[in-house]
């Protein structure tokens, strides 16, 4: 027989508490999964291209670099975009329009370690470098062997 089983706040609070000490990998998931059911514009890309260099592209056609912002807060890369009205094309009548300018806000969360470079535009595209620097302190570290 199947059952579909709901899980409420009591359930899941219930949960953090018998996983001490991974009571965020339950909201991190959450957020995570939150994130990716309510939309999925713009599209995106995330490249590497060494062993710590990241990329990542987001499709912004039909949007100036003034309408578009990029932050990082607390470990999210939130990237927005609002198109501002102009009046000059309130003459224009559109025929067939299937380049989206709807308003937009992709929240992405971040790795460990992981720092957000420079933005750019080019071609419709928008770039964010992201680097990993992991501290010294964390790196794995070989020990040397002693005799007697």
């Amino acid at each position: 027989m199947n059952q579909i089983m709901r899980i409420d706040t009591n359930t899941l609070n219930a949960l953090n508490k018998a996983f001490l000490g991974f009571d965020s990998l339950f909201t991190d998931f959450e957020q995570r999964f939150a994130n990716q059911v309510n939309s999925n514009y713009p599209p995106y890309n995330i490249l590497k291209h060494g062993k710590d260099t990241y990329e990542l592209q987001v499709a912004v056609t039909g949007f100036s670099p003034e309408e578009i912002s990029v932050e990082v807060d607390q470990q999210q890369l939130v990237i927005k975009g609002e198109k501002r009205e102009d009046d000059a094309d309130t003459e224009v009548q559109y025929i067939h329009r299937g380049l989206a300018s709807r308003n937009f806000s992709r929240v992405l969360p971040l790795a460990e370690h992981i720092e957000v470079g420079d933005a750019k535009i080019k071609n419709g595209v928008l770039y964010v470098a992201l680097n990993r620097v992991v501290p010294e302190a964390l790196k794995p570290r070989v020990l040397k062997i002693k005799s007697e």
